[in-house]
């Protein structure tokens, strides 16, 4: 990783997505911590819809995948972040699964459980893509 991540996460504002409350706050503490202005937290699709639907302006979203225990992904959401033109990082218990880079080829996958040096990273260089 080059650069400061404070420098380049300050002013901004990350929409994370995780149904698990613990890795979700956990996220929301690391990007913060590392300097991100706000971090949104959410743990279901319709929240997520409603963040951004209110007109919130996002930098960059962490999305978990795989949402629940019944099969739902967050490939909606990421539609339509994608539209507005907001950076992705997809999360994924799941290695191997190549469903949803399919349909996002660019964008980077981080396997939990990662740690913060790596995700940190991660988001930086989604950013610096932008």
């Amino acid at each position: 990783m080059t650069g400061d991540p404070a420098a380049l996460l300050a002013g901004k504002r990350i929409l994370v997505l995780d149904d698990e409350f613990l890795i979700g706050f956990d996220v929301q503490n690391v990007l913060e911590t590392a300097g991100a202005t706000s971090v949104i937290y959410v743990s279901t699709t319709r929240d997520a819809r409603a963040a951004i639907e209110a007109g919130q302006a996002f930098d960059l979203a962490v999305l978990d995948f795989l949402l629940g225990r019944d099969g739902a992904n967050s490939l909606d959401i990421a539609e339509i972040l994608a539209e507005r033109k907001i950076p992705i990082v997809f999360a994924t218990g799941v290695s191997g699964e190549s469903f949803h880079t399919e349909r996002f080829p660019d964008v980077p996958v981080i396997v939990k459980p990662y740690d913060t040096a790596e995700l940190i990273a991660v988001v930086c260089e989604a950013l610096r893509r932008r």
